[in-house]
């Protein structure tokens, strides 16, 4: 009986997750909407979501916690708690870079509507689609779906540099525009950052499954 008490407990735990990672997931989702759109509203119910997140996070940790104090979990039980602590901090973070995003599309609420040379909705669903299979490999418990999301991070840092470069280059030609193209700038580095952590969210699920930490195994490569 406290066994399979245990394993409700852990099953009550991913659910928990999977609704924080929800919560996430439709924080960037909006926030690139209400940066696009220059709808305000939409950016202050981001932040309203962002709040929401931080207690979520609170509480899967505290649950995290306390089933390793209590139950001192082995083997793939173990791996699976430590990777929902991680992953409920990098769903935390993307909570921060979505608030960010719709902060910097409030500050824009005075600015002139520019087309600006980068494509940042394509920026935006690339990062989504990250953390959305990323979620899927915790839901699924599969590993091949979480090597898939590590493959896609290259695409978004490339995006990253393109942008940065392009609108660099505008600032210099157009100084007006300066203001919306340091923001355009800065939203694309929290998209980049937000699918980061959907690689990081990845790893840790291939580290609950497998066991084996890949976090370091791309850069070690490039060193030899």
């Amino acid at each position: 009986m406290p066994r399979i008490n245990f394993h409700l407990q852990l099953a009550e735990l991913k659910d928990k997750l999977l609704a924080m990672a929800a919560l996430s997931q439709q924080a960037l989702d909006f926030s690139v909407e209400g940066y696009l759109e220059r709808d305000m509203a939409l950016c202050d119910h981001v932040l309203e979501i962002e709040e929401a997140i931080n207690t979520a996070e609170t509480v899967v940790d505290e649950m995290a916690y306390e089933l390793l104090a209590k139950e001192q979990p082995m083997a793939i039980d173990l791996r699976f708690i430590l990777s929902v602590i991680k992953i409920n901090g990098d769903l935390e973070r993307i909570g921060d870079q979505a608030a960010n995003i719709a902060e910097r599309a409030l500050a824009l609420k005075d600015e002139p509507a520019l087309t600006l040379p980068v494509d940042i909705q394509h920026m935006g669903e690339r990062a989504g689609v990250m953390i959305r299979s990323a979620i899927q490999a915790l839901l699924e418990a599969d590993p091949r779906m979480a090597d898939t999301v590590l493959s896609m991070d290259d695409a978004v840092d490339a995006s990253n540099k393109v942008v940065q470069a392009e609108l660099m280059e505008v600032m210099q030609q157009k100084p007006e525009v300066s203001t919306q193209a340091l923001t355009a700038i800065l939203v694309a580095r929290n998209l980049e950052r937000s699918a980061d952590h959907a690689t990081n969210i990845a790893e840790d699920v291939i580290f609950w499954l497998r066991g084996s930490d890949v976090r370091h195994k791309f850069s070690l490569v490039e060193a030899d």
